[in-house]
């Protein structure tokens, strides 16, 4: 069945990654979820398993309808002439692009102190 792909650190998972999510949900039904393996490669303090667990609690009410899997760090995509799929720039509302897990890393390095 055709699949939206979906391809980030989510470092860590949040809101603005579950939005994003319910967008893309809506070209094909189902997603598949991406997840670089940057884990302790700079900012990025979460592995796999952590966020995986996220991702999946995050998504209950989409059961069945996504997967999640680990990826390597891929940094470019590239692709030839009539491909086969598609790109989509999903552009969501303010308040949610705005949201930064750098931020939200830091929010939970401060409270750890």
């Amino acid at each position: 069945k055709p699949t939206s792909q979906m391809l980030g650190r989510y470092q860590p998972w949040h809101q603005g990654h579950k939005r994003l999510f319910e967008e893309i949900l809506k070209i094909n039904g189902q997603v598949c979820i991406m997840v670089r393996d940057v884990n302790g490669e700079g900012d990025n303090p979460y592995d796999f398993s952590f966020i995986k667990d996220k991702i999946k609690k995050s998504l209950t009410p989409y059961t069945g309808r996504f997967q999640v899997v680990l990826a390597p760090n891929i940094t470019d995509i590239c692709y030839g002439r009539d491909v086969g799929y598609q790109f989509h720039n999903i552009k969501l509302d303010e308040e949610t692009e705005k949201i930064s897990a750098t931020n939200i890393r830091a929010k939970i390095e401060k409270e750890k102190k």
